[in-house]
């Protein structure tokens, strides 16, 4: 189907639903499922929506009214008071040699400003991929519920990051560690696992690969930088005091190396540019919409050494890139 307006890249998508790839990973999985109903698994379901283009197909991608959804109270583009990182990244020319790549590289940047009607159209249709998914897995959980299972097996529900529509200005993702691309839900269900419980602890998808390997009865073949969540969900005991995102961006995406380290505890968040020693503070407490950079700032000193000391603790163990394939 046509766009119904001009909002980025957002369509009511054609495909029938059955055909959508979030139906065909729900069906593929409970297929897994009842084939190996007997015997111990680990499945990962990995849809690939909620992400751009914004195309949920009917009638998901009508599901919510674009007058009824939720808009950032901040939506304009604020570079000036923002680290160099933030215009470089949305402005600066990519490095690459292929022309046309860099081309694409570059437009793929520089998303349009959108009027209100046009975020709210954006944001409606990527509530109905949402949805979509959400419908998925409540198929999972029938099936694990028909195939006798349920009580069995552990749910986590989670991703790897989210998209800022229309946050500061900004849409899609990159390297701006702004909550709503970095904090990202986190759900669990099964054996152990209270309900209704609410975890505001620091924690890091590193951790899932211990978590699975805790709750399995087995561990890791090796060190990684992984804590169970186990001692967390069902007992409170912290495990960790705060979590690190890394982004290391090559001159083909902005035309700069980035070296970008982010710490983030419950209240605090510190992003640093590991070439230039540029960063950004922000106290969620005092500031959850992320407006005041406090980097520098006589008043926060003590925290900004001590999350440049978190920063700091993170084991020398980074192993040497691999030669870059693609444009990514």
């Amino acid at each position: 189907l046509p766009p119904l307006t001009d909002a980025h890249e957002t369509w009511n998508s054609a495909m029938p639903v059955a055909w959508h790839n979030s139906t065909w990973i729900g069906d593929r999985t409970i297929e897994y499922l009842r084939n190996h109903k007997h015997k111990n698994f680990c499945v990962w379901a990995s849809f690939p929506d909620p992400h751009h283009p914004f195309d949920a197909p009917e009638p998901w991608s009508r599901l919510h009214h674009p007058d009824e959804v939720d808009l950032p109270r901040h939506r304009e583009l604020d570079l000036d008071r923002r680290p160099w990182w933030h215009r470089a990244s949305l402005e600066g020319k990519p490095q690459m040699a292929n022309e046309r790549l860099r081309q694409f590289r570059e437009k793929s940047s520089r998303t349009p400003h959108q009027t209100e009607r046009q975020l709210r159209v954006l944001i409606a249709n990527y509530y109905g991929m949402i949805s979509l998914i959400d419908h998925q897995v409540g198929r999972l959980k029938l099936a694990l519920r028909d195939l006798g299972l349920q009580d069995k097996t552990l749910i986590v529900y989670s991703t790897d990051h989210g998209d800022w529509l229309g946050d500061h200005g900004l849409l899609l993702k990159g390297p701006m560690a702004y909550e709503g691309l970095l904090r990202v839900g986190l759900l669990m269900e099964g054996p152990g696992v209270p309900r209704a419980k609410v975890v505001p602890d620091p924690v890091s998808t590193l951790d899932l690969a211990q978590t699975f390997c805790d709750y399995a009865g087995t561990t890791l073949p090796e060190a990684v930088h992984s804590r169970s969540l186990r001692p967390l969900v069902e007992t409170s005991t912290a495990t960790r005091d705060f979590a690190l995102s890394e982004w290391d961006l090559r001159a083909s995406r902005c035309g700069v190396d980035l070296g970008l380290c982010t710490v983030r505890t419950q209240s605090l968040k510190l992003t640093v540019e590991a070439h230039s020693g540029a960063g950004e503070l922000y106290d969620l407490r005092e500031d959850p919409d992320e407006m005041t950079n406090r980097f520098g700032d006589p008043a926060y000193k003590v925290k900004q050494k001590e999350l440049e000391d978190m920063i700091a603790s993170r084991p020398d163990d980074v192993r040497a890139a691999l030669p870059q394939i693609g444009m990514a």
